[in-house]
């Protein structure tokens, strides 16, 4: 794919989406945001498909990029899950016959590395080649799991399109790191000790950064996994923010305690290492920052 492409960004007001605006643009490709809001170019709610496809009837694009999301902030609980896994089921699915009214050749759809499944993969490192998408050991984990891997198979499999997917990691950085930041500022924020669990973890700038290498070299009908160097627990990631920023250590509870919060629990019970080895060989994509030590201290630079 050439550069200066004309791009339809859905999601261009999240946070990842700002990031993906900003890196497309220096990149030299036009940007034009699709959400519900006024200030995007292209005015339409993913859920209603009628609404989209004359949202963008007479438009042309070359490629759309789906970093669409109905998380406000970080979902606690599995209830907090179930918009984003209707968007990321039926909002696809509205976009995919968006993009193919439009001209578009390419797709890339943000996808997440949970989908390979919440569970302790002990010292494995996740690769391309390991399933992504088995089914979830309770109903409310398949419904998470089943709508990312629909939603990969409505991409790579998308007729008409290069579809592309990147898995990404934990997003942290400029504008993800602030919630964090501020609970703990506030003493809310409790932490269960990791007890050796490790997540893959991806700084919003790299993320970003990984979009365009998509763009404009991905392989069409591939998934990529977009993560840095250097797994680290949830725990732990919460300590170095507060000790990068001289804020309260969190408070240590038990995990069971966490109950309550039955989402964040079962992240926070997941051990996960993910290579993004295929990513750094096939779209020359290297993370600026290898661990979220290097990240949350560069965060820390800019404030």
């Amino acid at each position: 794919m050439t550069t200066n492409q004309s791009i339809l960004l859905a999601g261009a007001s999240g946070v990842l989406g700002r990031h993906i605006t900003r890196a497309l643009t220096d990149a030299g490709h036009k940007v034009t945001g699709l959400g519900r809001g006024p200030a995007h170019g292209v005015q339409a709610d993913l859920m209603d498909r009628d609404a989209l496809l004359r949202a963008v009837d007479g438009q042309h694009f070359d490629t759309v990029v789906v970093a669409a999301t109905a998380l406000r902030k970080a979902p606690l609980r599995h209830r907090g899950m179930y918009a984003t896994n209707a968007l990321r089921i039926d909002g696809t699915a509205h976009l995919i016959e968006a993009a193919r009214a439009t001209g578009a050749r390419r797709l890339v759809a943000e996808s997440m590395v949970f989908g390979y499944g919440y569970g302790d993969y002990g010292d494995h490192v996740l690769t391309e080649h390991d399933t992504f998408g088995p089914k979830g050991t309770t109903a409310q984990l398949e419904q998470h799991i089943a709508a990312m891997r629909i939603k990969e198979q409505l991409t790579v499999g998308a007729e008409g399109l290069e579809g592309i997917a990147l898995r990404f990691g934990l997003f942290y950085g400029p504008g993800g790191t602030d919630a964090i930041l501020s609970m703990l500022r506030k003493r809310q924020l409790p932490v269960a000790d990791d007890a050796g669990r490790v997540l893959p973890w991806i700084d919003l700038v790299d993320a970003a950064s990984a979009v365009v290498a998509a763009v404009e070299s991905g392989r069409p009908g591939q998934a990529y996994n977009i993560t840095d160097r250097t797994p680290l627990g949830f725990a732990a990631h919460v300590r170095a923010v507060a000790q990068r920023f001289g804020l309260p250590k969190p408070m240590t509870v038990p995990l069971w305690l966490m109950k309550p919060m039955s989402y964040a629990q079962v992240m926070m019970r997941t051990t996960m290492r993910v290579s993004s080895a295929k990513a750094e060989r096939e779209l020359g994509w290297t993370p600026t920052y290898p661990s979220c030590y290097d990240g949350i201290a560069a965060l820390k630079a800019t404030v």
